[in-house]
């Protein structure tokens, strides 16, 4: 159905796309790339929210390189917008430009606009094509599609460990597991998150500043710390540099003045706090996702928690996708990766599919999904 040529070209797309990986939050990333009489004349991709998206980028790249898109084909990775939101309808501006042809890796997952902006191409009589190269779309887009289809976001948990599965020694000391390799890769994935996750555990016993240093990057991700009782110290590093990105405290109430003193002093530095319990006065982990991805429009989560927490997140079923980092020694004695029940049976096991398998110097990557 597809050739050889509209594979490559949908490729160049594809890879256009990938540089708004760490950029477009939470806009979804697109790539787009305007062909004419066999040559790539103009190429784009989705910018930071509020500006220009991929196929206004590349239909201004070709302007500015003095190349008329007319009867072009125009290769894109997403379904083009028909709605103004905070910028005007892509589709227009498509159909401005006078293709005669566009081909779309995927239709919009966002049930309120999927399908209108194809439709709108094709009443301008321009050709449309859907469904080339879908799933290389779709997994730049996970957090987005999830967003979209579930209201959820997409939640990547992250655990570095030995071979034995421990990851820290039974003192708590856990710096550092893996090698230089592995840990810019984890900086690789903090960085394509909305929000990175934590306990105040890890934050009491670690202090980590969870911010994005080993990949060059414009934005910051949101910084959330799951505390039941806000406990977090007032000087933790976490909640440093508040002007390259925003902190949120989550608790389980405010309905003692004591916690809301606690919430006071943290909200007068600029750190959000707000309240979510579950029936055991711990924090309702599943409203917490979904608040973010309804109310805050975060597409990708990376957790980088401690024992206790891992394991309420993997219990309550909030866990897309593992991001597994071991090293090739064991510890012996030390603290497991989550504090879960054993099995009854083999039979109660959850499956989880590794989709991909990555050596970083002597570290293995593994990225696992639920079957």
């Amino acid at each position: 159905m597809y050739s050889a040529v509209d594979h490559q070209f949908m490729s160049e797309a594809i890879a256009e796309a990938q540089k708004a990986l760490y950029l477009s939050n939470p806009n979804p990333r697109v790539g787009c790339v305007i062909v004419k009489d066999g040559k790539v004349i103009g190429k784009g991709f989705t910018q930071k929210v509020g500006s220009a998206h991929a196929e206004v980028q590349a239909l201004a790249n070709a302007k500015s390189l003095g190349n008329d898109p007319v009867g072009s084909i125009i290769y894109v990775t997403l379904e083009p917008c028909s709605h103004t939101g905070r910028t005007p309808p892509c589709v227009d501006a498509l159909v401005a430009a006078k293709p005669k042809a566009i081909f779309v890796a995927m239709s919009d997952p966002n049930p309120l606009v999927g399908g209108k902006g194809l439709e709108k191409l094709k009443a301008a009589g321009i050709a449309v094509h859907c469904g080339l190269m879908e799933a290389e779309a779709q997994a730049l887009n996970p957090g987005f599609i999830s967003r979209m289809t579930r209201g959820l976001p997409w939640v990547r948990m992250k655990i570095a460990a030995s071979l034995d599965g421990k990851t820290a020694l039974p003192d708590g000391r856990s710096q550092w597991i893996t090698g230089p390799l592995a840990r810019a890769d984890g900086h690789h994935w903090r960085a394509q998150a909305c929000a990175i996750v934590t306990g105040v555990g890890t934050v009491k016993e670690d202090d980590p500043t969870l911010n994005v240093r080993d990949v060059q990057t414009e934005r910051q991700p949101w910084r959330i710390i799951v505390d039941s009782k806000l406990e977090t110290p007032p000087t933790a590093k976490i909640l440093n540099n508040m002007d390259q990105s925003g902190a949120i405290i989550v608790c389980a109430s405010l309905d003692n003045p004591q916690m809301q003193q606690k919430a006071q002093a943290f909200t007068a530095r600029g750190i959000e706090v707000i309240a979510m319990a579950n029936p055991s006065g711990k924090v309702d982990l599943p409203k917490l996702f979904s608040y973010l991805a309804k109310e805050r429009e975060m597409n990708e989560i990376h957790i980088e928690a401690g024992f206790k927490l891992n394991g309420s997140l993997l219990r309550e079923n909030c866990v897309d996708e593992l991001l597994l980092y071991y090293a090739p020694f064991f510890m012996g004695e030390g603290i497991g990766m989550a504090n879960i029940s054993p099995l009854n049976s083999l039979n109660d096991k959850e499956q989880w599919q590794v989709i991909d398998h990555s050596l970083f110097g002597s570290d293995l990557r593994l990225r696992l999904i639920k079957n």
